[in-house]
């Protein structure tokens, strides 16, 4: 119960200081707002090490992050080939195609409106389908390797980047669209010279939603069949043999990952839409 008593008194001081830096003026220098979310999440990892340990959870229940880090430092090998053919091979590739034709599909729904009207709400009712009844019938087309699971992530991902960018480009106002014609604009060069820019943190809102739906989306459909490797076939098959600290190896590997996919692509935003209020320091 000590370290339990430890854990409590730990959280409660982070508490304080979180609090103490939230209200002062550090919090509004970049280090500042960095420092907040990093003592916030210390802190957890430190409360959830001696809490685990003083408790004596058992392994199947909960491993403490130490046991974690140490297994994915034993397990380096198999983690990165794991990597590879879920994230790189599946849930990129199936991200970079299902973006780049839900762009094009939006860009021709924009221009002929009865695709529009027509599209948009079976677009919806796809996208309301659950991923865990469409996933088996797609790898059961596309095979057991990462084109299935691929499959799955264009699924997930066109009817929200079409959503957005269809409703981005809706963005600008009439007088401005005026504007244009009265400059002798057609068609095309208002998309590009003034609706697309205005489009751009819709269809940035798409992007980032989209990182997060292709990686869940290539764990998921690996449940369903995969060769013997990758992130969800290696969740699937660790939970059988008890191995928890291997579980929870792959879930910081695919959390670590998507992390750094959402904020690059948030990043990528930052520098192309910097005339957006929302980037505005």
């Amino acid at each position: 119960m000590i370290l339990v008593a430890l854990a409590l008194l730990i959280w409660l001081g982070a508490w304080w200081l979180n609090v103490q830096l939230a209200e002062s003026a550090v919090v509004k220098t970049r280090a500042g707002r960095l420092l907040v979310p990093a003592i916030f999440g210390i802190t957890i990892l430190v409360v959830w090490e001696l809490v685990v340990r003083g408790l004596e959870v058992p392994l199947v229940i909960l491993p403490p992050p130490t046991q974690i880090v140490a297994r994915m430092a034993s397990e380096v090998p198999i983690l990165w080939a794991d990597f590879v053919q879920t994230f790189v091979k599946g849930a990129l590739s199936g991200y970079v195609i299902g973006c780049a034709a839900a762009f094009g599909v939006a860009i021709l729904a924009d221009r002929f409106d009865f695709l529009k009207r027509g599209l948009l709400p079976v677009g919806n009712f796809i996208a309301a389908l659950p991923i865990i009844g469409t996933a088996p019938i797609l790898v059961m087309w596309f095979g057991f390797d990462w084109q299935s699971k691929a499959a799955v992530v264009v699924v997930m991902v066109f009817f929200p980047m079409l959503v957005n960018t269809v409703a981005g480009l809706q963005e600008t106002t009439a007088m401005q669209r005026d504007l244009m014609r009265t400059y002798g604009a057609g068609y095309w060069a208002s998309l590009t010279k003034l609706r697309l820019p205005a489009a751009m943190p819709f269809i940035f809102n798409g992007l980032k939603i989209s990182t997060t739906l292709a990686l869940i989306g290539a764990i998921v459909a690996e449940f369903f069949g995969s060769p013997i490797v990758g992130m969800g076939f290696r969740i699937s098959t660790s939970v059988g043999q008890l191995a928890l600290d291997m579980v929870w190896a792959e879930i910081v590997v695919a959390a670590l990952a998507g992390s750094a996919f959402y904020g690059a692509v948030a990043m990528i935003e930052k520098g192309v839409t910097f005339w957006h209020p929302s980037q505005r320091g």
